[in-house]
């Protein structure tokens, strides 16, 4: 390891320093040892948590952080090195992730991978998920697909649900591994029931399909319940197509337009549609054309083909919005440039 004054000695030696009752110094200039790796970690992941906090309740971002909180985060990445150094595996994971995301440091794949290897290969079950997904991507290191699946496997058996998604995601797309609906299931299962919000969206889809496991409307829709709860928006609109129509769930117009609402405050088309035509048919809200023509517009304006055909429609009979032919073309050619087969008949009968 490396000493704060630069000397170099072995790490074991350092720490009996540490335990005899002698000068805790270099034995070579004196200056005065740091923090054993757990106090050094201990406390730049205190004052970690304590930026991640603020940027969680919406106080800055990780883009845009006040200058004390980029200070703190020098600090925090001083501290997690120092350990890492020492071969302390919580620190060198910390450290891959802050190198992959570049907080506190320059973005750096390549320091990413080398920090998160030496932490897998200690058994961190963080890192190895790291490094799995590095060797994914292909950052910092080769893209391997194998290796990726052999990290994830690694850190998954320890229970690491991010790790376990993510193989899950391997065997449903057959990367690094033989292809099999049932393993993604598997894993997606086991990381679902962590709580990971991806695993328990795709593992809703699995059941919805009776895709790797038995079909279970029930199933689907208490699934996409949980990952609709922590604002995954497809889940919302899963679930609010569920109580629209009954499916798993007990029937509520007035459930579906909470959910489809929950999506659409998120600008996710598909439920700022689906809540534009609850609107226009007075389906578990009161009617509101004009509402309803609102919505389909922010969809229409992100490019949405199905929103882009909606506006045409409501311009071409003037419900919600007044009546014009030329906005209806306008709309109706945009979503058929798309190859919405709708927009293309109409065209081709009205215009």
């Amino acid at each position: 390891m490396t000493l704060r004054c630069t000397h170099v000695f072995h790490a074991t030696c350092v720490e009996q320093l540490r335990k005899f009752g002698v000068t805790q110094a270099c034995p070579l200039c004196r200056t005065p040892l740091s923090a054993g790796p757990e106090k050094l970690f201990e406390e730049a992941t205190r004052r970690f948590v304590m930026i991640q906090r603020m940027v969680e309740r919406g106080m800055a971002s990780w883009s845009d952080l006040p200058s004390y909180a980029s200070h703190e985060l020098d600090i925090v990445a001083a501290g997690w090195l120092e350990a890492a150094e020492q071969g302390y595996a919580p620190a060198q994971s910390n450290l891959s992730f802050i190198y992959d995301h570049g907080y506190g440091v320059a973005q750096n794949c390549v320091e990413a991978a080398r920090w998160g290897r030496k932490a897998a290969e200690q058994g961190e079950m963080r890192a190895q998920g790291y490094l799995g997904s590095l060797f994914e991507r292909g950052q910092g290191v080769p893209q391997n697909y194998k290796e990726a699946a052999r990290w994830y496997r690694k850190a998954a058996d320890q229970g690491f649900a991010l790790a376990q998604s993510s193989l899950g995601s391997m065997f449903l797309g057959g990367r690094g591994v033989a292809r099999s609906d049932t393993e993604a299931v598997r894993w997606y299962k086991k990381a679902a029931e962590q709580g990971d919000k991806v695993a328990q969206t795709n593992l809703a889809n699995f059941y919805n399909q009776g895709q790797g496991t038995t079909q279970s409307d029930k199933e689907a829709a208490r699934w996409f319940a949980k990952a609709a709860e922590q604002g995954v928006s497809v889940a919302q609109c899963r679930l609010g197509s569920f109580y629209y129509h009954g499916v798993g769930v007990a029937q509520s117009y007035g459930k579906a337009a909470k959910w489809f609402k929950a999506a659409a405050e998120q600008g996710y088309p598909e439920g700022l549609i689906k809540l534009g035509k609850l609107y226009l048919s007075g389906s578990g809200v009161a009617k509101d054309e004009t509402e309803g023509a609102k919505l389909f517009l922010q969809a229409a304006k992100q490019g949405d083909a199905e929103g882009q055909f909606e506006m045409g429609a409501l311009y071409a009979i003037g419900l919600g919005v007044p009546q014009c032919d030329m906005r209806a073309m306008g709309w109706m050619q945009k979503a058929a440039d798309q190859g919405n087969e709708e927009a293309r008949d109409f065209l081709k009968k009205y215009f």
